[in-house]
């Protein structure tokens, strides 16, 4: 599987993982010059960023340990970009979903204000 696909599959599981905590998707893939977002998510008037990460095997570390510093910056600017797009008038947070294993055996850790 491609590493785009791999990424495509991996969006459709942690939305489908953020629907059923009563999450709905208001956006994905956001993209400007700083970066992307994966997902955005609303519940109730709180606006979730959520950065999703699968890695199958630990060969290139784990999926937390892909969201470094300099990504989490490039996710602020990003949000800082969209929010100026759609102002939001309620709380925001930047969480992340964290996928690690293979599809058959995934485990699923929700992180949320990721800072």
């Amino acid at each position: 599987m491609s590493k785009r696909k791999l990424g495509e599959l991996g969006e459709r599981i942690a939305l489908q993982y953020l629907t059923q905590e009563g999450f709905a998707l208001v956006d994905r893939n956001f993209f400007t010059r700083s970066g992307e977002i994966d997902l955005i998510v609303q519940k109730d008037a709180l606006l979730v960023f959520v950065e999703v990460k699968w890695r199958r095997d630990e060969s290139f570390g784990s999926a937390a340990e892909s969201i470094t510093w300099q990504k989490r910056q490039r996710i602020r600017a990003t949000i800082v970009h969209y929010l100026l797009q759609h102002p939001h008038h309620g709380s925001i947070r930047m969480d992340a979903l964290l996928l690690d294993g293979q599809k058959d055996h995934l485990h699923i850790t929700h992180v949320r204000d990721i800072q």
